[in-house]
């Protein structure tokens, strides 16, 4: 996608064009008439969110599978605007002692897994009550996990999980890993339970094209910034959505970021498991196994799955909360802030060592946008 104009100058520079920096651009070109340089490293917009049709003409995303809910009445009239949507409510299964048991934890989980008869939100309050620990203020995921699930849940489907995933014991993490994880006191088994929940129809990598798509803005892919940036000058403001210890080239040592090795194959049937996604905490090496066709609603004689495997070698993907990358990173904010006197500012997930949803991204770059330009 990349666009031939003339080589500048350019007002705005944007380094990467997933959610942060697509947004950027979109709004800078479109609503400010400002020429918009945007640098991606890889061989194609959209980050990780990015997906495609493999050789058997199966749809697929190539950094595992992103599904897109939101509560923000914004960014949902936001999106809206590049692509029609299909309506899509995500569930997943957890393959435990024999079992498929849906998370996250309902009364269908704790009934399936314990032979009970829970019928009523009250009686499922009731033995939550009675089986979780009594953890007033959490210091670990451990004890989030103690204090939401209990210890009987919590062994046989959170932790062994947990350590598979980020290669550390849920008690090595902060709370705020499994703050995010609901429990649900009724029979609900949606793993998402915001007011708008929808995939894009054609998938999500023609969804950035077209908000990419604009006269003002020039995306140059497979483009390092780091091997361009002393070509670069003259602009207003420069936005950065790689990680944010890369910027400052590890000055303060190395921020942990966990990555994902994916396993795809193709079975020549037309489903290979029930639902989109099932994982795996307690038997085998992956996490889980994904089925795009459940996702995207393909009607196609075969269908491809992946098994995904964490890793802390690859592309990376999500920053590791522990106490020690916390600190690290605190230092490189600092150092962050001083450079808005420059215009240069920081945004997106790896940029501010934070977990976003998708819609968290949209919402952060959609504000950020006016709060500099509150006139725009």
């Amino acid at each position: 996608m990349t666009k031939k104009k003339e080589a500048g100058p350019f007002d705005i520079v944007i380094v990467g064009a997933g959610i942060s920096g697509a947004v950027l651009a979109e709004r800078y070109a479109n609503v400010l008439n400002k020429k918009v340089l945007v640098l991606e490293k890889r061989d194609h917009v959209g980050g990780n969110c990015y997906d495609f049709y493999n050789s058997d003409g199966i749809m697929v995303s190539k950094y595992g599978a992103h599904l897109f809910h939101t509560n923000f009445d914004d960014v949902w009239q936001y999106v809206n605007r590049f692509s029609q949507w299909s309506p899509y409510e995500h569930r997943v299964l957890s393959f435990v002692d024999g079992r498929f048991l849906p998370i996250p934890v309902n009364i269908t989980t704790v009934n399936r897994l314990f032979g009970l008869n829970i019928k009523t939100e009250e009686e499922m309050k009731s033995w939550l009550f009675q089986n979780t620990l009594k953890i007033e203020f959490p210091q670990n995921s451990e004890e989030v996990a103690l204090s939401k699930i209990g210890p009987a849940l919590y062994e046989k489907m959170i932790k062994n999980y947990t350590k598979k995933q980020w290669d550390l014991w849920p008690r090595e993490l902060e709370a705020s890993v499994l703050e995010r994880i609901p429990v649900r006191t009724n029979f609900d088994d949606r793993y998402f339970g915001d007011n708008y929940q929808a995939q894009p129809v054609g998938g999500f990598a023609p969804l950035f094209k077209k908000i990419l798509d604009h006269p003002n803005i020039t995306v140059l892919l497979n483009s390092d910034y780091f091997k361009l940036k002393e070509k670069l000058g003259g602009y207003e403001k420069l936005f950065f959505t790689g990680p944010i210890d890369r910027f400052f080239n590890h000055k303060f040592d190395k921020l942990q970021y966990r990555s994902i090795r994916f396993e795809f194959k193709t079975h020549d049937r037309k489903f290979y498991q029930e639902n989109s996604v099932i994982n795996y905490p307690n038997d085998h090496d992956f996490t889980r196994i994904v089925e795009y066709k459940h996702i995207t609603k393909q009607n196609h004689p075969k269908t491809t799955i992946s098994k995904e495997y964490s890793t802390w070698e690859g592309e990376p993907f999500y920053p590791v909360p522990t106490q020690r990358n916390q600190e690290v990173y605190e230092r490189y904010r600092w150092e962050a802030g001083g450079m808005e006197r420059k215009g240069v500012y920081f945004v997106g997930r790896l940029a501010n060592y934070k977990y976003f949803n998708m819609d968290q991204a949209f919402k952060n770059s959609l504000d950020l946008f006016y709060q500099l330009n509150p006139k725009g």
